[in-house]
């Protein structure tokens, strides 16, 4: 008698190690079905983005490559995910659907939808954690409330008993003997074609479990001992860029907390210690705005303090496509949205800079922005980008005081000195003074002669002026607090 297979429905967990859902199905003796669904016409969920597309099409290529190295393979099924997945169950008697949880508003009530379906036919549901440090409900105030404030948060995941050791991959999966039919990935067409706007990426990212791996020890082998220093600094290399890897869950949050705890613990007397250390702090805010989701579903579409429901937004189209093409004639801000469209990924000083000039300068919608975020990042995540865009506009949790308003000429003057990131990604005023590179109108006309820079030309003019959009900014949000 052929033995029940299980079900192992890969989610944002696209790993074999560390894979609580799949090392307990393998645990089990029983034959796997590895699968993945693509569900991107449901409604109410967040479909992935251009960006994370080319993403999840070569993640999905190297887990199928790392399964079938154990002797499995990777199902692929397209359509709504509860629809497939019952039917799935049905057509190969399997006796189990084991999962990772997620936590994005869709996912949880797809999640209790799908146990109460199975549950009626006698196929059981089995739901692991591990896409977080600290369950959500593991880490609450004393009265029992969630955490709107980082450091007490981050304080209190401090306090807790240390994240449990991460899981050894499998040596070996046994496949179901009858395998059932699905689909070839290139017919996802998750790939550009027309045109194939890709190549940045490309040049930029391996996406994988191993090259997960790979980017996190270089990090701690190198750039981590002047992380606290330089994380600030786009014009040098010293973050992990591992956000696209812990999103899509090639590693997950354990494997980097333990890889990382055991380097600074192995250079104690050197900066990496003090580096890991604000790393994983960095790692924490990750933690905190999936605990800000789970508890706030809203977090995404509106504002988490309500009375920002009434600020003064203004709709300016013009403005946001200048803004989303980097020709805002702002240069710090248009080096990060070119960085961004070029590679799907920006620095993180950066991306608060550009945030804030989008709904401070421009007084344009943070959603407007999270929706490009969410389409052009390789990272898209939706508690990251929601919880940063309302931190950014003042409406969020631990939010930036409305009076915060990011001056674009100072913030590159102090990350970018030398006006190395600007000349990279704004090539047209590469030859500019770093005296001048971050505001180019100052320069003399002889100045800019000489770069050949013709503002207006080669370069537009700013489309608003700071200290005007300044002070329309703090009008605008010192008439909602009176008025809230």
């Amino acid at each position: 008698m052929t033995a029940q297979p299980l079900i192992v429905w890969f989610r944002q967990d696209l790993r074999l190690a560390d894979n609580p859902a799949l090392t307990a199905a393998v645990e089990s003796g029983a034959p796997i079905i590895p699968v993945y669904v693509l569900d991107d016409a449901t409604p109410g969920r967040w479909a992935p983005g251009g960006a994370s597309r080319w993403w999840l099409h070569h993640s999905l290529t190297a887990l199928k490559r790392d399964l079938v190295a154990c002797g499995a393979d990777l199902l692929l099924r397209r359509g709504p995910t509860l629809e497939v997945l019952t039917a799935l169950a049905e057509e190969t008697g399997a006796r189990a659907i084991h999962f990772s949880r997620c936590y994005e508003p869709h996912a949880t009530k797809l999640e209790t939808d799908l146990s109460e379906a199975l549950g009626r036919t006698g196929v059981a549901c089995r739901r692991f954690g591990g896409g977080l440090l600290f369950e959500p409900e593991a880490v609450v105030e004393q009265a029992g409330k969630a955490y709107r404030v980082f450091t007490p948060f981050w304080k209190a995941c401090l306090g807790m008993p240390e994240p449990k050791a991460p899981l050894p991959a499998p040596k070996a999966i046994e496949p179901a003997a009858s395998w059932p039919a699905g689909d070839d990935l290139a017919d996802w067409r998750l790939l550009p074609t027309a045109p194939d706007w890709s190549t940045g990426i490309a040049e930029t990212w391996t996406p994988g479990e191993a090259a997960a791996h790979d980017r996190l020890h270089r990090f701690l082998d190198g750039a981590v001992a002047a992380y606290r220093e330089d994380r600030d600094r786009p014009d040098r290399p010293a973050t992990s860029g591992l956000s696209p890897h812990l999103h899509f869950g090639e590693i997950g949050p354990r494997q980097v907390w333990h890889i990382a705890r055991a380097a600074a613990a192995g250079n104690a007397a050197s900066g990496v210690a003090s580096g890991v250390y604000a790393f994983l702090r960095e790692v924490g805010w990750r933690e905190f705005s999936y605990h800000l989701l789970h508890r706030s579903p809203d977090l995404p579409s509106e504002p988490f303090r309500p009375d920002f429901a009434a600020f003064p937004w203004r709709d300016d189209t013009a403005a946001l496509k200048a803004w989303q093409r980097g020709l805002t004639g702002y240069p710090f801000v248009d080096a990060g949205m070119r960085q961004l469209w070029h590679t799907g990924w920006m620095h993180n000083r950066v991306r608060m800079v550009v945030a804030s000039f989008l709904v401070k300068h421009l007084l344009i919608p943070w959603q407007e922005g999270e929706a490009w975020f969410w389409d052009t990042l390789v990272d898209a995540d939706l508690a990251n980008n929601a919880a940063s865009w309302q931190w950014v506009a003042g409406s969020g949790a631990d939010a930036a005081p409305y009076f915060r308003i990011f001056n674009p000429m100072l913030q590159g003057e102090k990350f970018d000195p030398d006006g190395t990131y600007v000349g990279y990604w704004v090539p047209e005023l590469a030859k500019l003074p770093a005296r001048v590179i971050h505001q180019p109108w100052t320069a003399s006309k002889d100045v800019l002669e000489n770069a050949g820079v013709r503002l207006g030309d080669t370069y537009p003019m700013p489309i608003v002026d700071h200290k005007a959009a300044r002070a329309r900014a703090l009008a605008a949000f010192q008439a909602l607090k009176e008025g809230s």
